[in-house]
């Protein structure tokens, strides 16, 4: 039955190798259960209830990917998008968590219409290579200083703005081992090692008096707390207008990357046969607004999922084991609340470092594609807002094309997109 659904024998895989690159998969992006709860709770949203969300989220989108698209391919809340719906959107625009929400569920709705209109396809091709490259780094630099402000390692200064913290205090001590044990780990090439060096650290917190045990299992906790509670009407407010943008916008480059990427590595799609890219597409549109419906920020297509891949993941039976182990963490909820932030920190801080590898991928030797790239991700963590940086770096892109005359390389993607920068700053107040 298996083999029939998942068409195993025609991709050169079993149900063994399947069932152990799913595991595999769950071990390298279950960090997500732990991190995402600590990101978003910080809006005010109830901790518990954003974990079952995230949770619940991960298991519907992974479902959706594995028998939908039969691809294997891991879903769960993007990490960055979860940065930016709680520390810019909530904490520096002043909107609700119930308003972000709203506004995840509309960037969702467009961008499942921009996949099946074939937009999304335009939009891709349309962005210039440096400035996707850089929207990742830039993502990184901003995950990484939150990352090491929620560690207590970088503090706040009246003086230099931002400074060294107390590196004498256990939390930023912890953070700085967690952030070892975790690159050592992985250096060793060892299954899961992100999620190792959070169980280590929030280990050690216990002993040493700095964190709380609270159990291991338990049985789900209500989700009724975010469960259908987004703002449709309050996200449809002007200021959130380029809010969706950055959204849609993010969505659209981190999933599809992603999906190309580990698709490629896996020989899912070969050059003059059939793909089903589409459906990965679909699925992973779908999943933002099922997302938002039971709170959390954007679902997204994770790059861990490469490690699934790598021990020898070809199908939807991949994905299918994912999504189950997602739904089993359900009873795990004690364990979750028991973990520190600066447990989590080390994890934030090591994808930060990974997300930034992209820096090589920029063309530093044409200046108008570098400083615009660069203006990208300076400007995400220096105004602590994705949607800043990419506002400098389209806008500075087409004004440096257009200035040194070679407008004519401009794709009519990057000038509308630009131009939807410019009317935010002209006409919507606030950052």
């Amino acid at each position: 039955m298996l083999d029939r659904l998942f068409k195993l024998s025609e991709n050169g895989t079993s149900v063994r190798t399947e069932v152990i690159a799913g595991i595999t998969t769950f071990l390298t992006m279950s960090y997500i259960i732990f991190v995402n709860p600590d990101i978003l709770s910080t809006t005010g949203m109830d901790r518990s209830a954003v974990f079952v969300a995230t949770c619940l989220a991960a298991a519907l989108g992974t479902l959706v990917m594995a028998f939908v698209a039969n691809w294997p391919i891991g879903m769960a809340p993007g990490m960055g998008l979860n940065a930016f719906f709680a520390f810019t959107v909530v904490a520096a625009l002043g909107f609700t968590w119930q308003q972000a929400l709203g506004a995840v569920a509309i960037s969702g709705v467009i961008f499942f219409i921009l996949t099946v209109t074939g937009i999304r396809s335009w939009l891709i091709v349309g962005i210039p290579h440096s400035m996707r490259s850089a929207i990742a780094v830039g993502i990184g630099l901003f995950l990484g200083i939150i990352a090491m402000q929620s560690a207590g390692i970088v503090v706040d200064s009246p003086a230099t703005l931002v400074t060294l913290g107390d590196l004498h205090k256990t939390g930023p001590l912890l953070a700085i081992l967690g952030f070892l044990i975790i690159a050592v780990l992985d250096a060793l090439q060892v299954k899961g090692a992100i999620l190792i060096g959070i169980i280590i650290v929030t280990i050690l917190s216990w002993l040493l008096g700095a964190g709380e045990f609270r159990g291991v299992f338990s049985t789900p906790p209500s989700i009724l707390p975010t469960f259908m509670q987004l703002d449709i009407v309050g996200a449809m407010h002007g200021g959130l207008f380029h809010i969706i943008l950055v959204f849609v916008l993010v969505e659209v480059f981190d999933a599809t990357g992603t999906l190309i990427g580990i698709a490629k590595r896996a020989n899912l799609i070969e050059e003059g046969k059939p793909n089903r890219l589409s459906r990965a597409l679909l699925a992973d549109s779908t999943a933002i607004v099922a997302g938002s419906l039971l709170g959390t920020s954007s679902t997204t297509a994770y790059v861990e999922s490469a490690s699934g891949v790598q021990a020898g993941g070809r199908t939807g039976l991949t994905a299918l084991i994912v999504a189950l182990l997602f739904l089993a963490a359900l009873f795990i909820s004690p364990l979750a609340t028991s973990v520190p932030k600066f447990a989590t920190a080390p994890a934030l801080l090591y994808v930060a470092g990974l997300m930034m590898r992209e820096l090589v991928e920029v063309d530093w030797d044409d200046v108008t594609e570098a400083a615009p790239a660069a203006l990208t991700a300076l400007g995400m963590p220096f105004t602590y807002s994705i949607a800043n940086g990419l506002a400098f770096g389209f806008i500075s892109y087409v004004g440096i094309k257009v200035c040194t005359g070679r407008w004519k390389m401009l794709h009519p993607a990057t000038v509308i997109v630009a131009a939807l920068f410019v009317i935010r700053f002209a006409f919507f107040s606030g950052h």
